[in-house]
């Protein structure tokens, strides 16, 4: 910490009831200490916040200061944006509480609580919402860029279930956005990431889920790709929208299930969650064995919570990480062949690509009713590279910019989902969201962002519109 920054953290502390911590302080490395390992950053202090109090006197604290502000939920992102060096980190961390109305079918989430606080408190009444595939993500970080998980082809994005938020805006004021209050902002929240400001509190619509699930794992070795990806495209066309359908190449899990001579080697898998009529779920899986003859075969009645936990291990903390992704208007042939190719290229035996279908219930809204960026039907493709040492990583980044590329001819142009951007390239971000959307977002940007206060994230600088007012 420099010395200019002493006596105004020492005003700062009178007004905070969390923990400031600085460099010298035992905790400082652990708390600092991010999911993707290969981002090593440094803030001058880290404002450990236990109320939207603190994050108010945290962010004007950071706005009169003039430093880089980062906010860190889960910190789960890949592009490391929850830290910074030399600036401050809003943690948010311990704000992780869950309150739910069983009745209204409502749940609030604090800014800082995971996934796996949310499904849990949630599960207790029967009750779910679209969250992600792994539960140590942060609920906010998640939403903002869209939200997508195992419930979204029954329920929809997690932005399309968010019914409010409790939010931080530049100027220090907490504002409540809704469809009846500042509804710019509110439109702006689901699926604009953290342009806008910080969000201490979520409202989600819920919905009944479980607690029990139908679940498939069906594996086939390498050579098997292009038979599995045509099933997986047939068996998702044909399900209903209480199965989800991922197809997914990986290296087999050393699960109990899998046979000894069969774990760690790569392949392919088909995943089916079944959420309404057990026939329909063991109609489908007997659908993906038509096609290909499964290695190994895994096919049980799971808890919702254990579903929601199956890729935390495999996404844990403590690895190196490089993703992309990408959008196809199908999964055809040409693209089919095109990734087989490249899979065969992986070589760490953590990296994994899901082929993600959409469509059902992705599709209720129209694509302007949310700032969500990315298409509501076709596909999307996530590489995920993760190796155990730094000296591995650079392989696997250049494996997943290999794929990227050769899928790109097939593609929706350069855009992406933001959440799973790495290199927050401005042209990427611009076509994720499109040129209307984007230019709506930006005037709402410098409605309530003026300064680009909020900029460590998939940014969308402020833009004054011909017309438009200075401010809210």
């Amino acid at each position: 910490m420099t010395q200019t920054l002493t006596e105004p953290l020492g005003v700062f502390q009178k007004v905070f009831d969390g923990e400031l911590i600085t460099g010298d302080h035992p905790a400082y490395d652990s708390v600092r200490a991010l999911w993707n390992t290969e981002i090593d950053r440094h803030p001058a202090v880290i404002a450990r916040c236990m109320n939207p109090t603190d994050v108010v006197s945290a962010v004007t604290f950071g706005r009169e200061q003039g430093l880089e502000i980062a906010v860190r939920c889960g910190s789960h992102n890949a592009a490391g944006t929850a830290s910074c060096d030399g600036g401050l980190m809003i943690d948010l961390s311990l704000m992780r509480s869950v309150s739910v109305d069983p009745r209204s079918r409502r749940v609030r989430v604090a800014g800082g609580a995971l996934l796996g606080d949310m499904d849990a408190a949630t599960q207790a009444h029967g009750l779910a919402t679209t969250a992600g595939t792994v539960s140590h993500t942060g609920v906010g970080g998640l939403t903002l860029g869209g939200g997508f998980g195992w419930l979204a082809h029954r329920h929809g994005l997690a932005v399309d279930n968010l019914l409010s938020a409790e939010v931080v805006t530049a100027d220090g004021r907490i504002r409540r956005a809704s469809e009846q209050e500042n509804p710019d902002l509110f439109w702006a929240l689901r699926g604009g990431g953290g342009n806008f400001g910080v969000v201490t509190e979520f409202e989600f619509r819920l919905h009944e889920v479980g607690p029990v699930i139908d679940f498939a794992l069906l594996f086939y070795p390498l050579e098997q790709g292009v038979e599995v990806l045509r099933v997986g495209r047939e068996v998702a066309a044909a399900a209903s929208r209480d199965v989800t359908v991922f197809t997914v190449a990986l290296n087999a899990p050393p699960a109990e299930f899998v046979p000894e001579e069969h774990r760690f080697r790569p392949g392919y898998a088909v995943l089916l969650a079944g959420f309404g009529d057990d026939d329909e779920h063991a109609r489908l899986c007997a659908q993906v064995r038509t096609g290909a003859t499964p290695l190994v075969e895994h096919v049980d009645r799971i808890p919702y919570l254990a579903l929601q936990q199956m890729l935390d291990e495999a996404n844990a903390w403590g690895l190196y990480n490089y993703e992309k992704a990408i959008y196809l208007d199908g999964l055809t042939d040409e693209v089919i062949a095109v990734a087989v190719e490249q899979v065969a290229s992986k070589t760490s035996p953590l990296s994994y690509v899901l082929f993600q279908p959409t469509g059902g219930a992705y599709a209720d809204l129209d694509p302007d009713d949310t700032a969500f960026g990315g298409p509501r039907t076709g596909y999307g493709v996530y590489a995920i590279g993760l190796t155990r040492t730094r000296e591995e990583l650079p392989a696997e980044r250049e494996w997943i910019r290999s794929l990227w590329q050769a899928l790109l001819p097939h593609a929706r142009g350069i855009g992406s989902y933001v959440n799973a951007m790495v290199e927050l390239e401005p042209d990427r971000i611009r076509a994720s969201y499109g040129p209307a959307k984007y230019a709506r977002l930006a005037e709402i940007k410098h409605r309530y962002d003026p300064d680009n206060l909020f900029h460590l994230n998939a940014n969308i600088p402020p833009s004054l519109s011909p017309g438009q007012s200075e401010g809210p």
